[in-house]
């Protein structure tokens, strides 16, 4: 009877432990991120950024050249396995503001293409390449369902910016803004853990993009 009582004690501790962690762990997210990174995947930078990610508790928005989704579409499918969410980021990386209203066209809709081929999804996010747009682009995407997306903060790691300023960006983040950063610097990969903590410790959390706003939200 006493060996009952003590199992019974055990499982209520257990009830209430659960029950108490809970709500501090959704009360611990007082906003939420847009954490992206262009120009993948690849089989030389994708798996070390997903897995600093999935150890760091961060989920994150891979906007993906169509030209390396077709090359690598294992790695598009790892994105996703690992609670990533795969945009558009153009097929071949173009001045898009250059080009005329077909050629968009072809740069988004083949991507779409790949990707979703790729095991990727129907991207509904896009990113125009170097962040330049114009009403011909915006009519283009429109067509495709998609929602353009360029950033709050740059990180500057395209721009050999250090661990200490990709961090530094990080930390200006408020809630539903988005940061531009990039699969290949190592310098990003190296800041990975520090951002996880920088945004723990103001309550932060890495959300998914909005379709509908283009603002970082809960995870749907």
């Amino acid at each position: 009877m006493r060996a009952w009582s003590t199992l019974l004690a055990t499982a209520a501790i257990a009830v209430a432990s659960t029950i108490a962690v809970t709500p501090a762990h959704a009360a611990a997210c007082n906003g939420y991120v847009g954490l992206t990174f262009d120009d993948g995947p690849s089989n030389a930078h994708t798996p070390a950024i997903l897995n600093a990610l999935r150890q760091n508790g961060l989920r994150a928005t891979m906007f993906n050249e169509g030209q390396y989704a077709a090359a690598y579409p294992a790695q598009v499918r790892a994105e996703v396995s690992a609670g990533m969410w795969v945009g558009n980021h153009s097929y071949t990386h173009p001045h898009l503001t250059q080009q005329s209203q077909a050629q968009v066209d072809s740069e988004i809709s083949r991507t779409q293409q790949a990707i979703a081929a790729a095991g990727g999804g129907t991207p509904r996010l896009f990113r125009p390449p170097y962040g330049e747009t114009n009403a011909t682009v915006q009519s283009v995407e429109a067509r495709y369902g998609l929602r353009q997306i360029i950033w709050d903060v740059d990180s500057g790691d395209w721009n050999n910016a250090s661990v200490d300023a990709i961090v530094q960006a990080n930390a200006r983040l408020t809630n539903g803004q988005v940061i531009l950063m990039h699969e290949w610097p190592a310098n990003t990969l190296s800041a990975i853990p520090r951002i996880a903590q920088t945004l723990a410790g103001r309550g932060l959390c890495a959300g998914m993009i909005s379709p509908q706003t283009g603002r970082a939200v809960a995870p749907g």
